[in-house]
């Protein structure tokens, strides 16, 4: 049994973990084993968010996409998945790390939800101060 072979990967935003694989291929985009446009509801705005490293080398059409995302919301699974998507390009091509580095496409977008602290409604909001 011959398996493909891809290269792999890793992407994270606020709680999202996207996992992604390339192949060799034609261009289709498959998440969580759904259809891309089926799983982003049609949104075109953020399927062109998703192959954004690959537009900006000119590659769309030369890799077969398999991704697996977990957690987090829509927002955050999107830009999880752009940085898997950069992470596994310079993996196949090293020669485009600088390229993509410019674009900022290997930047993690660090900030987190604040946790909420005791004694306080949510993160920081506090009750309403009364004088009297």
């Amino acid at each position: 049994m011959a398996t493909k072979s891809y290269f792999y990967g890793l992407g994270r935003r606020k709680s999202a973990t996207a996992r992604v694989r390339l192949y060799e291929g034609k261009g289709t985009i498959t998440i969580n084993e759904k259809p891309a446009a089926e799983y982003l509801s049609d949104n075109k705005s953020l399927l062109a968010e998703v192959t954004d490293p690959l537009a900006l080398v000119n590659k769309q059409k030369d890799f077969d996409i398999t991704i697996r995302v977990q957690g987090g919301g829509i927002a955050g699974q999107v830009d999880a998945i752009k940085l898997a998507v950069a992470k596994a390009l310079t993996t196949a091509h090293s020669d485009l790390r600088s390229t993509l580095k410019k674009a900022e496409f290997l930047k993690r977008d660090s900030r987190e939800k604040e946790r909420k602290k005791y004694g306080l409604r949510s993160a920081r909001k506090r009750e309403q101060f009364s004088k009297r």
